[in-house]
């Protein structure tokens, strides 16, 4: 399908559902992917009679960090587009690398959609980004959940993030701002291979286009199987489920320590990201400590980042900390 005006607004009305009249957000750096998707939301506000901010994130990484979301801003404004800066707390700022980056970034946009009243909150990443974070998670042995990379749609601190350009190349979107005059910046961190992403892009544009396809086929095979393996999950979840409520889950005991431990793993997880409302990443290797800890005869509770886990007679308890 064409990236353009017409099928966007098809896309976007069909795929996801908004209330009367939406007030919505778009994540904002400057570059080509979120100026695109930007301008693509405000021709889909129109028709929606919605309303729509930019929100611009300054990272405060970079002495020319300010100056850019200012040029960002001062452009979105020549365009009649209401902005907001927000800026990363010097003091959050610890490790500079990109997954503190990425976080900070998130709890800034999170933070501002709620306290807003805004429930949909749109990201401009696109196909390329995909097979990008795909790569990225394989070569890190991340297991089947991290290899399924980003989805079109996700909840998180009660917010719908939603990323409509999933299924666009970043050359279908670079066409599309070309032909529609939509003016971008070049962010220079995105050319600087001390970060993993920029060196993946890189390997990505000079590597055959054999070993591409081998690349994009095993992604798609992922995204295709990860649907069956989901609902398999989830009837395997509600097939053992005693109780639930928004502070406690409730399973039966004898069938958790009876399942593959890979479902045993996937079923934690499942349930701690249903208590939390998020989508916070678990190590692995504590996850497995937990389910070693459960086989144990003497077993009684045990505190997984703020989640407790008790056994009882016939079941276990996964709870909020208080």
């Amino acid at each position: 399908m064409k990236l353009n005006k017409v099928n966007f607004n098809i896309l976007l009305n069909k795929k996801y559902t908004f209330e009367n009249k939406p007030v919505v957000a778009v994540g904002v750096s400057g570059g080509p992917d979120s100026m695109g998707l930007l301008f693509l939301i405000k021709e889909w506000n129109k028709t929606v009679r919605g309303n729509l901010i930019a929100l611009i994130v300054n990272h405060n990484l970079r002495k020319e960090s300010t100056e850019e979301a200012l040029r960002v801003s001062i452009l979105l404004k020549t365009h009649k587009i209401k902005s907001k800066i927000l800026s990363v707390n010097m003091k959050k700022i610890k490790k500079r690398n990109m997954n503190e980056a990425r976080e900070n970034r998130y709890n800034l946009l999170l933070s501002y959609c709620n306290n807003n009243n805004i429930l949909h909150l749109f990201l401009g990443h696109h196909k390329d980004d995909n097979i990008e974070t795909f790569l990225s998670r394989k070569v890190a042995g991340s297991d089947f959940d991290g290899l399924q990379s980003m989805s079109d749609f996700s909840v998180r601190e009660k917010t719908c993030i939603i990323r409509p350009l999933l299924d666009f190349s970043k050359k279908d979107i670079l066409n599309f701002n070309y032909q529609n005059k939509i003016p971008y910046l070049n962010d220079p961190s995105n050319l600087n291979l001390n970060y993993t992403r920029p060196k993946i892009r890189k390997f990505l544009n000079e590597t055959s286009t054999n070993i591409n396809n081998e690349i994009k086929k095993e992604f798609r095979e992922i995204k295709e199987n990860s649907k069956f393996f989901n609902i398999m999950l989830s009837e395997l979840l509600i097939k053992n489920i005693f109780f639930t409520s928004k502070q406690n889950i409730k399973i039966k005991f004898k069938s958790f320590v009876e399942l593959d431990n890979l479902f045993q793993e996937k079923i934690i997880k499942k349930i701690y990201n249903t208590l939390f409302e998020n989508n916070n990443f678990i190590r692995s290797n504590k996850i497995q400590l937990l389910i070693e800890e459960i086989k144990q005869a003497n077993f009684k509770v045990f505190n997984l980042k703020s989640m407790l886990v008790k056994k009882t007679t016939n079941s276990l308890v996964f709870s909020k900390k208080m």
